[in-house]
């Protein structure tokens, strides 16, 4: 794909200050407000606008979007400085995208853009088959909403779009939160397929876009492990880790998790899959039910915990922390003795070093011992920008415990 635009289109100018050229010239996506000449000309630019980014001598870097309210003011679209970003722009990337993923997978099924990584900052779409998810997480992309729904059409052509504009980042760019269907109809869950197995996903009232494509790996390699064994699965959801470690034949599973809803989920995909003789769906709070099979002394060769992100701004980071190693402790010590633990974290906040700290020091505050077989991220279809280290946010441990 090419960014050569067919005709010249004059975005207004914003420069950087003094030195702080550098990180955009080696690849950086982002630039941060105290990085820009925030002058009485930046500050008037609408924010969602499309910038041309100079460095300080007036030397064109590309093309960015950018809002004079935010920490991170600009974030690049392309380093050709003759960029459009029009409908060819979009469908574009779009389709790049979108062929990167059926290379990797032969059903439809996964995340289509995963924001920076992809060349579309603040963008996440995903997809079920022939329904789609969009969230806008910039004011940028919020704005061109309509352009990219027909992007959409042009190179997905689904029966059925859902908005899912309720994440938090929306409220950093002083964007209302929203979830709506904009194209087709939607009559309950959603069916969808991974790692061989169906599952069901409400990608309209569900959590984040209905379904977390991004454990897809981690969810198969555990199921590998779970054949003649008794599996439990905390902050289950919508089944993803339990069902299909009973697809894999496991002799029993239980499914944990505070949504009534999320279990009906797992219970139909049980069903649709064949294994609901062998698949319990739970509902309680996961640490409740955790201290309560450590107080009984009941143990399972499989035991996953995937919880919600605990640190979701740096300044849970402390309290977070401690909510892991708990986590940790009471599942390491209702994993039998050869058994296989599985823990994760989806807190982009903390770091890989940090959170194998907090279960190493769970499992000592257990009392247990063991090795760690496999330290893991997202699927290929949630890739990470090579300037954006921060942005692998996903951390999977599985250990077998003695």
């Amino acid at each position: 794909m090419t960014d050569t635009p067919t005709t010249p289109v004059k975005y207004r100018a914003i420069h950087l200050q003094a030195g702080r050229q550098r990180r955009v010239l080696h690849g950086h996506p982002w630039v941060y407000s105290n990085e820009v000449q925030m002058d009485t000309a930046a500050k008037a630019i609408p924010p969602g606008s499309p910038v041309r980014l100079l460095d300080p001598g007036g030397k064109p870097l590309g093309i960015a979007t950018f809002n004079p309210h935010t920490l991170i003011a600009a974030r690049m679209l392309s380093g050709d400085p003759a960029t459009v970003v029009d409908h060819a722009f979009l469908a574009g990337r779009l389709r790049n995208a979108v062929a990167m993923r059926d290379a990797l997978f032969d059903r439809p099924y996964y995340r289509v853009v995963h924001a920076e990584a992809d060349g579309l900052p603040g963008l996440i779409v995903d997809r079920y088959g022939d329904v789609v998810t969009v969230q806008a997480n910039s004011v940028f992309m919020d704005q061109r909403i309509d352009a990219i729904l027909a992007a959409i059409d042009e190179v997905l052509a689904p029966r059925a779009v859902i908005l899912r504009n309720d994440s938090t980042q929306r409220a950093l760019e002083g964007l209302p939160e929203e979830s709506r269907l904009v194209k087709g109809e939607i009559d309950g869950p959603i069916r969808l397929e991974e790692n061989g197995a169906t599952f069901f996903a409400d990608p309209l009232g569900g959590q984040k876009t209905g379904w977390f494509y991004d454990q897809r790996d981690n969810r198969a390699f555990i199921a590998k492990l779970a054949k003649g064994k008794r599996a439990i699965d905390f902050f289950s959801y919508n089944g993803g880790f339990g069902v299909l470690c009973a697809v894999e034949g496991a002799s029993s599973v239980v499914s944990v998790d505070r949504s009534q809803g999320a279990l009906d989920n797992a219970t139909r995909a049980a069903e649709a899959n064949g294994v609901a003789d062998r698949f319990e769906a739970r509902r309680a709070d996961a640490f409740n039910e955790l201290e309560r099979l450590n107080a009984e002394g009941e143990t399972f060769e499989i035991v996953i915990a995937d919880p919600p992100a605990f640190v979701k701004s740096k300044k849970d980071l402390a309290v977070g922390c401690r909510a892991y190693r708990k986590m940790t402790r009471l599942a390491a010590k209702i994993t039998a003795p050869g058994g296989f633990l599985l823990c994760a974290s989806c807190s982009h906040n903390v770091d890989p070093p940090t959170f194998a700290e907090q279960v190493a020091r769970g499992l000592h505050d257990a009392g247990r011992t063991g090795r760690i077989l496999r330290s893991a991220g997202a699927g290929p279809d949630h890739p990470v920008h090579p300037h954006l280290p921060e942005s692998a946010y996903l951390k999977a441990i599985v250990m077998q415990l003695d």
